[in-house]
């Protein structure tokens, strides 16, 4: 496994993520699903250490992330949202400022993607729609030839033709050994591209697998992808 999650909690007043664990492999693409405030995005951010866990360990490359996180850190990608930060500079200067970080940086590819995406490297953020600020995003974490993206609703606010042009670039980074989980509330993107699946329901995982070994257990005749899910979020069945 190139990322492994073991035992990971963390307690809120209102919400607990309760040992959770899984493996991500190489050059595989993970649809991570469940409903809003099911534990998504508080997974996420633990596995960047941008939520300190109450208990846990993360291991990327064979390595636990605690006591490697800034080269663990050189080899990922991570996406959330949209860009937010400085909101009125310019692309060209924000670029500027990130590539700095990263001694894997190729301007090679942020050109390529910058074309891909259409994006004016002359606006600033605030200029752009809500759709392309998360191609921005994804422009940012795409540009330093990372071996593991990890995102955060990438496809949110983007329209059909774009949603299909990002799950396509999934593809392609895929068969270079790049290996992919994004969480997402469009169950037809997992269709599309995903390769595993993890469920998480209530700050658990209620299940991990292979999309056709996912499908077999728990969908039912005449069932889509997305029919299953409701399904299960309304309780009659998982285990």
């Amino acid at each position: 496994m190139i990322v492994e999650v073991c035992g990971l909690g963390k307690r809120y007043p209102a919400f607990e993520l309760k040992d959770v664990s899984f493996g991500l492999e190489s050059g595989r693409i993970t649809g991570f699903i469940g409903r809003n405030g099911a534990g998504k995005t508080t997974t996420i951010r633990s596995m960047l250490n941008l939520v300190h866990p109450d208990c846990g360990e993360i291991r990327f490359f064979g390595r636990p992330l605690a006591g490697h996180e800034t080269e663990v850190k050189q080899r990922i990608g991570y996406q959330a949202g949209t860009v937010s930060w400085y909101p009125r500079k310019k692309i060209r200067d924000i670029v500027r400022i990130v590539k700095r970080f990263y001694k894997t940086w190729d301007d090679a590819a942020y050109h390529r993607y910058l074309d891909r995406f259409s994006i004016d490297e002359g606006k600033t953020p605030l200029e752009l729609s809500e759709g392309m600020k998360v191609k921005l995003s994804l422009l940012l974490a795409l540009s330093h030839r990372s071996e593991v993206l990890i995102l955060d609703e990438p496809t949110s606010g983007l329209d059909p033709f774009s949603r299909q042009e990002i799950l396509e670039i999934f593809t392609a980074l895929k068969s270079t050994g790049v290996t992919v989980l994004f969480s997402t509330h469009i169950i037809s993107d997992l269709e599309k591209c995903a390769d595993d699946i993890l469920y998480i329901s209530r700050g658990k995982i209620a299940a991990a697998a292979p999309k056709e070994d996912f499908i077999r257990r728990y969908s039912r005749d005449g069932e889509t992808l997305e029919d299953t899910m409701l399904r299960l979020e309304g309780g009659t069945a998982y285990a």
